[in-house]
């Protein structure tokens, strides 16, 4: 009995689903399973080819009939392994299925587009590897919005071999252990199993001659200003993508992407709920017993509120429109004023008898009993 999920539920089709159902099933999943967008989830690439896998065996009117009738075992008995024993890797993917994404692979068509032409087909010029840094920004930045400047150490293509890892005057020549493919490949009953040359290590080529600045890499690591344009209303956490901004990849072969990763640096006065503004704001007892009009600090300057007669402690204002930008651009958020009162530690003598005077009075509104023989005859 075979433990692998059946192919019409990977692809979330009906056993009646026609063709264009069925690659429109996977254009949906390999999208959703790629793994240059789940980098963080190690189970992303068992679902693309899982998902890889069912469409092979599907999309094919002969092997469809086949697996209708006996299932997996259709193509355990000598007839063909869909999937698995094909696809080895993620490449074989791109290459037995890139019509599909209108071109092949990752450096063309629809996953192209998607993800910046991250992994390249095989037999293509490698990419660069994307690189990631964190960005701190002020909340003024983000209210504003921001243009920096940053320099980035990166990998350049060596102009000294320019990028070819060999000597001036002489070329890389082609693996002798894999033919110049960049695999060696291992037939196992029905299995073919491919793994990365131990020779050339997926190159293909071997230098026998390295270049003397680079030392056989092809690639040097220089510094580099990259101008990045961070919208305003962007949140700590979010991500901003630099297509091409990256590390050279191999000649003729496409740059890696540059993530930036934001981070708000924490403000000395205001915190941060999406597009709203808090910030707490002290107050005399007075104040908040006979009502007033205090200015209150903003990002953008300081604007007047009023505060009404008898407002408590903890009582939140809402100013419309002083908060921070969405970042879709649908206006500003609201700032949220809490005030409190703020006891203050020392008293004059005037202050104190004035005090005193309050308390006495309070007493006789409140009848004879004091504060904590109300609480207690509330318990009792």
């Amino acid at each position: 009995m075979s433990d692998k999920r059946d192919y019409y539920e990977v692809l979330g089709v009906e056993r009646s689903a026609s063709a264009d159902e069925i690659k429109r099933a996977y254009r949906k999943l390999a999208l959703k399973f790629h793994p240059d967008q789940n980098k963080d989830d190690p189970s992303a690439e068992g679902k693309f080819k899982e998902a890889a896998e069912a469409y092979d065996a599907l999309s094919d009117p002969a092997k469809r009939s086949k697996y209708d009738q006996f299932g997996h075992q259709a193509f355990t008995q000598g007839g063909g392994f869909p999937g698995g024993g094909r696809f080895t890797n993620v490449e074989d993917i791109f290459e037995a299925f890139g019509d599909i994404f209108g071109g092949g692979g990752g450096g063309g068509g629809l996953f192209g587009d998607l993800f910046g032409g991250m992994r390249s087909r095989r037999g293509d010029p490698r990419a660069g590897r994307d690189l990631k840094i964190v960005l701190d920004l002020t909340l003024e930045e983000v209210d504003a919005g921001v243009t920096k400047t940053i320099e980035l150490k990166r990998q350049e293509l060596c102009e000294t071999c320019d990028g070819s890892g060999a000597k001036k005057g002489t070329s890389p020549v082609a693996c002798s252990a894999c033919g110049g493919r960049g695999q060696v490949h291992r037939s196992q009953g029905f299995f073919t199993m491919a793994t990365t040359c131990p020779q050339c290590r997926g190159a293909g080529k071997i230098i026998e001659s390295p270049c003397v600045d680079c030392r056989g890499n092809g690639r040097i690591a220089e510094k580099s200003p990259v101008e990045l344009q961070v919208p305003a209303g962007i949140e700590d956490g979010m991500r901003i993508r630099v297509t091409g901004a990256g590390d050279a990849g191999a000649p003729g072969g496409p740059r890696g992407d540059l993530y930036v990763v934001i981070r708000e640096v924490e403000h000395n006065v205001f915190q941060r709920s999406g597009p709203d503004l808090i910030t707490e704001v002290p107050c005399a007892f007075a104040q908040l017993a006979l009502g007033d009009k205090v200015e209150i600090p903003t990002l953008r300057g300081r604007v007047e509120m009023s505060i009404p007669a008898g407002t408590q402690t903890g009582k939140v204002f809402r100013l419309r429109g002083q908060g921070l930008p969405h970042l879709e651009g649908r206006g500003r958020g609201d700032q949220l004023v809490r005030v409190f009162v703020e006891t203050p530690k020392k008293l004059t003598d005037r202050q104190k008898e004035l005090l005193t005077e309050f308390a006495s009075i309070e007493e006789e509104q409140s009848g004879s009993k004091s504060f904590f023989e109300k609480i207690a005859d509330y318990f009792s």
